[in-house]
């Protein structure tokens, strides 16, 4: 394994020429695919250089130790000792999970998809619940969020909302939310209070960059249409409001937030391309389905992956078996100890491939 860090500092080395060079400057898109690859790289032989110095500073105190006579001063590198290897050990598993193959889509914005399912009105609500949690976690990482379209119900719920989410590692921190997400509470609505189960859709898509997806605009069907529901003046006076049909796939994305026709084309479009993104890394998948690889993974968004129960004041994450009971804390936003129990589990899956496959090599 350490074998494939000796050759980091020369890949470096042509990186970084590469960076200087104008023909790269000037393709703004291979100056980003090698500014990520050198960032990447870098840490990786941070990382490396760290662990050879523990690894040096280990060897030489057991060296010491050898000639040591004074009980003192063994029990004192002993002890040393013991805090090294288990440095060591640490950071060895730190440089394992670096080689696995990084995700291309980690740094990217997300296009963040919430509908309601069954539970009528209480699905909708809870649809509302969920945006307003993700918009919190947004918020706590200095991440920007932009309503893209909304169906609004006149309860404070959505039947559907999409977002786009911009910042650092969007897509890194988001992507294990896609699927099936339950609750378990006594409705508003419900007089004899009575616990009912709903359950909301959530979509984490990345946000698609227009060279990742061949769009034929001859393939797109365009119609305009008055706006409806809760709005201003706009609403229902002019044809301001986008429907989007994509023709080879059926895909169709409606947009009508915005007063100006060309806003709503303009995010309606957005989110068409990052379906079609979606549905190209479905087909590519399924391709590959008879391979273990494809186990590792977001999972399949038809699936229950999580239930928030509010009478019990609990979230339980059915994927790895992970309870809090902390509900009232998740709510309000406060993921990262759903979040990285998540990553932590799909990173030590996608490195027990890696092994597996350097094993059958």
């Amino acid at each position: 394994m350490l074998e494939q860090f000796e050759n980091i500092p020369k890949r470096l080395r042509e990186l970084e020429e590469k960076l200087a060079s104008p023909e790269v400057v000037a393709d703004r898109k291979e100056y980003g695919e090698v500014a990520r690859e050198h960032a990447r790289l870098a840490k990786m032989s941070e990382a490396y250089e760290a662990y050879r110095r523990v690894t040096d500073q280990l060897g030489d105190n057991r060296e010491l130790l050898k000639s040591e006579t004074d009980p003192e001063m063994v029990e004192l590198i002993e002890a040393e000792i013991a805090e090294l290897e288990d440095r060591r050990a640490q950071l060895e598993h730190e440089l394992k999970l670096m080689l696995i193959p990084p995700d291309p889509n980690d740094d990217k914005n997300i296009l963040l998809e919430i509908r309601a399912g069954t539970g009528g009105d209480e699905a909708a609500l809870f649809a509302g619940d969920l945006f307003r949690m993700y918009s919190r976690y947004a918020e706590s990482r200095g991440w920007r969020v932009e309503v893209m379209s909304s169906s609004p119900t006149g309860i404070g719920g959505f039947k559907e909302i999409i977002a786009l989410v911009s910042g650092d590692q969007v897509y890194s921190r988001l992507k294990y939310e896609s699927g099936v997400h339950r609750v378990q509470r006594v409705p508003e609505t419900e007089a004899q209070g009575r616990i009912h189960t709903s359950a909301v859709t959530v979509a984490v898509l990345p946000e698609a960059e227009e060279v990742e997806v061949d769009l034929d605009p001859s393939e797109v069907r365009v119609d305009v249409f008055r706006s409806s529901g809760p709005g201003g003046q706009s609403v229902n006076t002019t044809d301001s409001a986008i429907r989007l049909t994509h023709l080879p796939t059926g895909l169709v994305v409606t947009c009508q937030d915005e007063k100006s026709q060309h806003k709503n084309k303009a995010k309606a479009m957005k989110v068409l391309v990052a379906r079609l993104l979606d549905l190209k890394k479905q087909e590519q998948q399924e391709q590959i389905s008879a391979d273990r690889r494809s186990q590792v993974g977001t999972g399949d968004r038809s699936e229950r992956i999580r239930t928030y129960n509010f009478p019990q004041g609990r979230v339980t994450d059915h994927r790895i078996n992970l309870t809090i009971y902390r509900l009232d804390d998740i709510m309000l936003g406060k993921l990262d100890e759903i979040i990285m129990p998540l990553i932590s589990h799909y990173q030590a899956e996608a490195l027990k491939l890696a092994q597996s496959g350097d094993r059958e090599q």
